[in-house]
């Protein structure tokens, strides 16, 4: 198949925008819990739709008597916190663009992104970021107002607003349409300097309304029970935006997280006890290998791997039977899964806070067995698939038929062509108005209403999706053969012990990769074994630790022919870190600035 196209079940509103919803919900429901916000003492309290409606015409009071204006661009650099969802309604309730700016980014990024979006204003976390922006204020001669939220901004605000009539707000909402610009978001990065994506205000609200109608029984872990979401991901990406709006529009409770490790998400889910989640795979991989080295600390090493095993086969199973393929689980296996949902998969629901049944996942590729294992624990697990350019979400997995490996069908109201070359194109209200103050990029991205996403996948018979790989990440050896090195990174990922992976190979005689290692993961490793700690140094020469890292090369190595496999590897002491400039703050790889920093690793990997 080569075009699915997905109607929409939810027109876009002709007129309004993002902030007109939390006035409604204030007036048909005032007390409807809104959101959960942390005190100081760490407890989760509730704060009503008519308390979030005050607290966000409060502040919009403020910018308006700061000099913020319809139209304005104001940056916002901080981790996920509610302080950040507050000026987002804040600023949009007056007309004004948000600029996200990722919390760990550089000075110079910083720079770029307030000067390409000509930023009047900027809010910053604290002080650190204040003095980022700080080396570089002199060149930013359009800013002039910085607020740090550590520092009683938002009170400041709120006094400084007083005076102001609610009127006058409202005036300034009322003029926001659908096509008015709600936010720039930078790119990551990848391949050059960041372009500013520009979403508007009816790109967001296409995008919630569409997966709200259509996803929306997955929002809740028993039929009539309160919807809640615990939000974790950066709300300077697209995806942890649009989770934001969704949950807003969609009258579901949320409170935030700003740490994305699992020693302090963990138990904060289990505090906040979140209904559903939406996340990236790295997060349900850290709870799976946090669950495994647990059972083999406690010496239950072989039960818990027949427990994955027994969770993959049922679920397989049912995924057959809904296809109609398949006669389900046979009995033997339903007996065995229910021995095991009370030995193990309870356990793991509990460790994500025990009201769990469903789960989004985007920003990256899951893998198929993962997937299978978290449906077979009682976790289903909706993959799907999308990008800054397209408002997050362009397809996923529908709730009645997944199809694991698949990133779904498109949502409602998108169309997916794949190009002759392979690429994915996408149609719909959620696909951008372009890049900012970049036509030549537009041109190139944009073509009659399609956005060439430069990935490269599949249809099926079905309309769903499959991602194979980058354009641009294509390698050519240099005896001709081309080489997508998603898949062999993916499984090679698989391998608890590792943490990243990249392929390595354009025009050259054959492919090959380089290694990291989990901290966490080798630590329980080594405990495991009897061995004694060890350097960075040490565990790159340990040969057992080799042979392990070969296992899972050799795995990855049965997915493709002989000419496209791993033949060398190489291990190396220090991750991949968004802080020496070899990650996206979204965590994605940067291939050419890992081959540049590591040009002697993989010269050496090609001596003869």
């Amino acid at each position: 198949m080569r075009e699915y196209t997905n109607p929409p079940l939810m027109s876009a509103p002709p007129v309004g925008g993002l902030a007109d919803v939390v006035f409604r919900r204030a007036e048909t429901d005032p007390r409807h819990v809104a959101l959960g916000r942390k005190d100081a003492q760490g407890v989760w309290r509730d704060v009503t739709s008519a308390e979030f409606r005050d607290e966000v015409l409060a502040l919009a009071k403020g910018l308006l008597a700061n000099g913020i204006r319809f139209g304005d661009r104001v940056a916002i650099m901080s981790r996920t916190r509610y302080e950040w969802t507050l000026f987002d309604f804040a600023l949009w309730t007056i007309g004004a663009q948000v600029v996200p700016v990722y919390p760990t980014s550089s000075a110079e990024q910083c720079f770029w992104m307030l000067y390409d979006a000509e930023c009047t204003a900027a809010v910053v976390e604290h002080e650190d970021h204040a003095m980022t922006i700080a080396t570089v204020i002199d060149r930013l001669p359009r800013l002039r107002r910085l607020w740090q939220l550590d520092s009683g901004a938002v009170r400041e605000l709120y006094d400084a607003g007083a005076p102001v009539e609610d009127e006058v707000v409202h005036r300034h909402r009322e003029a926001v349409t659908p096509d008015t610009v709600a936010t720039i978001i930078y790119t990551s990065g990848t391949t050059g300097r960041p372009k500013g994506c520009v979403l508007s205000h009816g790109n967001f609200m296409a995008e919630a309304d569409n997966v709200i109608e259509r996803w929306e029984p997955v929002f809740h872990s028993k039929k009539g029970d309160e919807a809640a979401t615990l939000l974790f991901l950066p709300l300077a990406h697209v995806f942890g935006r649009m989770v934001q709006v969704a949950a807003i529009r969609g009258g579901v409770r949320f409170g935030h997280q700003p740490q994305l490790n699992a020693a302090a998400l963990l138990p904060d889910l289990q505090a906040f006890r979140p209904t559903f989640i939406l996340a990236v795979p790295y997060i349900f991989e850290k709870v799976f290998s946090a669950a495994r080295r647990k059972a083999e600390k406690e010496g239950r090493s072989g039960p818990f791997e027949k427990a994955v095993d027994v969770a993959v086969k049922y679920a397989d199973a049912v995924e057959a039977k809904a296809w109609g393929i398949g006669p389900g689980p046979s009995a033997g296996l339903r007996m065995q899964h229910q021995f095991f949902d009370t030995m193990v998969y309870s356990k793991v629901r509990a460790a994500m806070g025990g009201r769990i049944r469903n789960a989004m996942s985007g920003g990256s590729a899951m893998d198929r067995r993962l997937g299978l294992f978290f449906a077979g624990a009682g976790v289903q697990i909706y993959e799907g698939y999308g990008l800054t350019e397209s408002t997050a979400a362009a397809t996923a997995n529908p709730p009645e038929r997944t199809r694991y490996g698949t990133v779904g069908q498109p949502i409602p109201g998108v169309t997916v062509h794949i190009a002759d070359d392979g690429e994915v194109w996408l149609r719909g209200d959620t696909v951008f108005q372009g890049y900012l103050n970049n036509p030549k990029a537009t041109d190139e991205a944009l073509h009659d209403g399609w956005l060439a996403t430069g990935d490269l996948g599949s249809l099926d018979e079905d309309g769903y999706l499959t991602i194979t790989g980058r354009k641009k990440e294509i390698l050519v050896t240099s005896g001709g053969k081309s080489v997508s090195p998603a898949l062999l990174e993916e499984r090679v990922r698989d391998h608890p012990l590792v943490n990243q992976c990249i392929v390595v190979g354009n025009d050259r005689p054959f492919v090959a990769a380089l290694v990291t290692l989990d901290p966490e993961a080798v630590e329980h490793w080594l405990q495991m074994r009897g061995k004694p700690p060890m350097s960075p140094a040490e565990l790159v020469a340990d040969a057992d630790l080799e042979t392990e890292v070969r296992r899972a090369v050799v795995a990855a190595n049965t997915l493709v022919s002989q000419a496209e496999s791993i033949r060398t590897f190489r291990i190396l002491a220090q991750p991949f870190t968004e802080e020496h400039g070899l990650l996206t703050p979204s965590l994605k790889l940067k291939r050419k600035a890992i081959e540049k920093a590591y040009q002697a690793e993989v010269e050496a990997l090609y001596r003869v």
